[in-house]
């Protein structure tokens, strides 16, 4: 088996995960038909339909009147639903080291060819003979001993029925504050993530977020202002959207002549002209996994949230810690959507900065970890 085979066997990003348009150039694409001046005319066909659609969609279903929220849901069955360990590559101490097919891979150079040296079911003592062996800081230690919670995840159980395994819920601020005062795992991270989002240069995310890649927390703020300059939320292509679900019952597609490439190269060079949530939510993951989870000042992972309800999506943040024997995953809620659209409206002297999205406001229907499917 060599290294080329093991990344052969990882998981790729499949439909809904990447953007249709990244590779494509804004200006090869078809001239619109639709321009934005007579998609404004066509608003007034919405009438009281469209404004009723606005209200169900944005005052209830948050549990005031009818429906849930995130304060009051039963996050653990959400959060563990879809929860489980995947393979993954990445360098250690300039090494490179894949987990596959129950065992540890471990290469002399980050491109070297891999030899499997350890199974998943080893003892911790053997465990950490590989790790004094190659030189590697507690890596074979650290899965051989978190393995048995991680894999029974993928059973029948929710992840949040296994046994010694717990979730947490925190606004992102004290998430950080709680995964930086203990044992972290950031190889357990790593199988965590997975390998679904494509990778991101550091250069790219210090570029659009002027933050330390290697800091999170950092790179969570960073994006907000972001996603304001390079972007902003695609009111044209919503209201086309709004036109095509509400007045033409979903015939024909307004959407696409609004449509532009979404990924960060295209926000740097100015080909987007705006994003929609789940645009917010891939482009924020990418982000956070740019950087290995154990050369992160707080090893994270991040997954996806969908609100059929309110046609929405947002992006949670896990960890792993270890604590009195248990598996610990603290998770944290984000919304770029907000943050990006009360900027536009210039209204966030009144709703605030918009970040933070473990509140009242914002619900779960779905929770996606390393896999994605559009609401």
């Amino acid at each position: 088996m060599n290294w080329e085979a093991v990344r052969r066997r990882l998981p790729t990003p499949s439909d809904g995960t990447g953007d249709a348009t990244d590779g494509e150039d804004a200006e090869s694409r078809e001239t619109p038909t639709l321009t934005r001046r007579r998609l404004v005319a066509g608003m007034g066909g919405l009438g009281a339909l469209g404004a009723g659609k606005a209200v169900d969609n944005i005052f209830l279903g948050y549990g005031v009147l009818v429906g849930t929220n995130l304060l009051t849901q039963d996050l653990p069955t959400l959060a563990g639903e879809r929860l489980g360990p995947s393979p993954f590559e990445t360098t250690v101490t300039d090494r490179g080291v894949a987990v596959e097919g129950g065992e540890i891979h471990v290469a002399d150079s980050p491109e070297g060819d891999p030899d499997p040296v350890l199974s998943l079911a080893a003892s911790p003592a053997d465990a950490a003979s590989i790790d004094e062996e190659y030189g590697l800081p507690g890596v074979a230690t650290e899965l051989v001993r978190d393995d048995p919670q991680l894999a029974a995840m993928l059973g029948e159980a929710n992840a949040s029925e296994v046994e010694n395994v717990r979730f947490e819920f925190h606004q992102y601020e004290d998430f950080f504050e709680r995964v930086r005062n203990a044992e972290a795992r950031p190889f357990s991270v790593m199988r965590l993530r997975g390998s679904r989002y494509r990778p991101v240069s550091t250069e790219t995310v210090r570029t659009f977020t002027d933050a330390d890649p290697a800091d999170p927390k950092a790179v969570i703020e960073g994006l907000v202002g972001g996603f304001r300059e390079y972007s902003g939320y695609d009111i044209p292509r919503y209201a086309a959207g709004s036109l095509e679900d509400n007045v033409l019952m979903g015939h024909g597609d307004l959407r696409r002549h609004f449509e532009s490439p979404t990924s960060f190269d295209a926000l740097l060079d100015g080909r987007n002209t705006g994003l929609f949530c789940y645009e917010f939510v891939h482009r924020s993951i990418e982000a956070l996994h740019a950087v290995p989870a154990h050369a992160q000042t707080a090893p994270v992972f991040g997954g996806v949230v969908t609100d059929a309800r309110h046609k929405h999506a947002y992006t949670t943040v896990g960890s792993v810690l270890r604590e009195d024997g248990d598996l610990v995953i603290p998770v944290t809620f984000v919304d770029y959507t907000h943050s990006t659209l009360y900027d536009d409206l210039l209204a966030t002297g009144v709703l605030g900065r918009g970040l933070r999205a473990y509140d009242d406001r914002h619900r779960a229907g779905e929770i996606y970890w390393n896999a994605y499917a559009r609401v």
